[in-house]
């Protein structure tokens, strides 16, 4: 008797069991209800229901409908920033290989003008090495001038400190003006021999900007072209 009892108790479970699941089915077919699927940072599925519990928002997330087929998928709030990431550097790449070709074409721009100026400017190499040893001259001639101005600023520098010296040893006053002009002239010789160290180096930077013309001047006018006229020999 007892066991017809529990057999029966156990269908009528079932029963009603089936027929809530039934119900909860027709209900949520009639009123276009979605189930939702959570993941975890390593992209498991770890739960379903009909929203996402909040300590899973930023988790992704894939939507089902009532026959279990997948109708729409989300990515994870990292996933998304990560995506946004590589969006952001792939358009700035795009912008800096934009700008290198912009560059690229000015520069040729630029490169078509000068070789059209240097090839109207000289007949031959010869004219180049002329007019680079002019240019030369022009800088020596500089140069000669601001080591006799320092060569001057250092001797009037020199007898101004040994006056000013000898005084303090006398224990007689020094003059403002004595100390003021052994300032400047000390000033003037430094600068001076600054000048003298730059015009070094524009002598330097005048050859290499003449070789490198000839070089290119040569570039230009290709192997075929005839050699230059080779300049008369003085008389003597």
């Amino acid at each position: 008797m007892l066991e017809k009892f529990r057999a029966f108790a156990a269908a009528a479970l079932f029963i009603t069991l089936a027929t809530f699941i039934a119900g909860t089915a027709m209900a949520q077919s009639k009123g276009g209800a979605r189930i939702v699927c959570w993941k975890d940072k390593a992209g498991k599925v770890v739960g379903c229901g009909d929203r996402v519990p909040p300590e899973y928002e930023d988790s992704a997330t894939k939507e089902l409908d009532r026959r279990g087929v997948t109708r729409k998928t989300t990515d994870s709030a990292a996933d998304e920033a990560k995506r946004a990431a590589g969006d952001e550097k792939l358009a700035k790449q795009k912008e800096e290989l934009a700008r290198q070709r912009e560059d690229e074409k000015r520069l040729a721009t630029v490169q078509r003008r000068e070789d059209a100026a240097l090839l109207a400017t000289f007949s031959n190499e010869k004219e180049i090495d002329l007019k680079r040893d002019r240019d030369l001259e022009v800088v020596d001639r500089q140069i000669t001038q601001l080591q006799a101005a320092q060569n001057n600023a250092a001797e009037r520098s020199l007898e101004l400190k040994g006056r000013i010296e000898a005084g303090e040893k006398t224990k007689k006053p020094v003059s403002d003006f004595l100390k003021d002009e052994a300032v400047r002239t000390e000033s003037d010789r430094v600068r001076y021999e600054k000048g003298i160290v730059a015009k070094t180096k524009e002598k330097e930077d005048t050859r290499k900007r003449y070789a490198d013309m000839k070089q290119r001047y040569k570039e230009l006018l290709g192997p075929s072209a005839p050699a230059p006229t080779a300049a008369p020999a003085a008389k003597k």
